[in-house]
């Protein structure tokens, strides 16, 4: 993208800056209003309450929106009645960009705050299982190869893909597509399990049609959306033990007592495979900020350096036992100093 359309000149930045603030204290917003992703939602809670607790300014207001529909709310404008914080657990794209500049929201500070892992999780009442993302494909996708053609997905029980898997209906419980989980799951599970499949390339010669149906999701009930409350998901998981459910590392780290979670091509999910980029299913979490609040919506940037701090997300930080997996230190330095300078993104 060329950065010159995403930037505004400093007589600009000042004239909006200037001009929200008469807007705000016209509406006198003095609260921190966060929205976004479900899975970064505990993580952005947890640092909003110890915010609060410093007594200067209020706890903000933290609402799981997903990905995709907090980053249109936070797109939508400058002024109080706009998020000035979108939580996201995928990175925000070229289109959301360009849509957050055409309504004026011209600079946006992005912050990595650390990393998950995408959880393929089950109850403990069901048998171990152990997946790959071509297994995974093939029980999700609405078209597969049979005989020579893509035909409508025939895969009823997971021993129909795999006589050692278990003899049970598939039923994936999972986010749906206004979801950062999703998008991931499709890039990462749907797109990269079909390519394992030789038969879809040979069939599908266009590489944007293949793409397509690589990520279309069936739509027959063995994938099931299931909103963007993570804690639903366990709870059904819990009442089916035949279910399997995708969400976040957090989540299941939350409820281990109640879950357990599949290998991923012979990996299992834990913080240490996911820094070390063993398993396959992980990714980077972010904040996006709304650089053009920042000093008229009180306390922007000292929320900034409570989510930044070492007792947040460093290593042994409170968001770690929230289930974050941390950054290695050189990579949390350099994003503290982007956020606490509020880095205009460029992409």
């Amino acid at each position: 993208m060329n950065s010159k359309k995403l930037a505004v000149t400093a007589a600009a930045v000042v004239a909006m800056t200037a001009a929200f603030a008469g807007a705000a204290n016209a509406q006198s917003r003095d609260q921190i209003r966060a929205v976004g992703s479900s899975t970064v939602f505990p993580f952005t809670t947890a640092v909003a309450e110890a915010f609060g607790k410093g007594g200067k300014f209020k706890t903000p207001v933290v609402e799981s929106t997903g990905t995709g529909g907090g980053l249109k709310l936070f797109c939508a404008g400058v002024g109080p009645q706009h998020p000035d914080v979108a939580n996201a657990s995928r990175r925000i794209k070229k289109s959301e960009v360009e849509q957050c500049a055409a309504n004026g929201v011209a600079q946006i500070t992005e912050l990595k705050v650390g990393f998950d892992g995408i959880a393929l999780a089950y109850s403990k009442q069901a048998p171990h299982t152990d997946l790959t993302t071509q297994i995974l494909w093939k029980a999700l996708a609405k078209d597969v190869p049979v005989d020579g053609k893509m035909v409508a997905n025939p895969y009823k029980k997971w021993s129909d893909i795999d006589p050692k898997l278990p003899n049970k209906e598939i039923e994936v419980l999972g986010p749906p597509p206004t979801s950062g989980t999703r998008d991931t799951f499709n890039e990462l599970v749907m797109l990269e399990g079909c390519k394992k499949v030789a038969e879809v390339k040979t069939i599908v010669a266009d590489e944007k049609a293949r793409e397509k149906a690589c990520m279309t999701i069936r739509e027959d009930g063995g994938y099931v959306e299931a909103g963007e409350n993570d804690n639903l998901i366990v709870q059904k998981l819990t009442a089916n033990p035949d279910a399997f459910g995708v969400f976040g590392y957090s989540f299941y780290d939350q409820n281990r007592d109640k879950l357990q979670t599949a290998k991923m091509d012979g990996v299992e999910l834990s913080p240490e495979a996911v820094q070390a980029g063993k398993y396959e299913l992980s990714r980077p979490l972010y904040i996006y900020i709304k650089n053009a609040h920042a000093g008229v919506i009180p306390g922007i940037r000292e929320f900034i350096a409570e989510y930044t701090s070492e007792r947040a997300m460093g290593e042994d930080g409170y968001l770690g036992d929230k289930g974050l997996i941390s950054m290695p230190k050189a990579e949390r330095d350099a994003a503290r100093t982007s956020a606490t300078n509020l880095t205009p993104l460029q992409l």
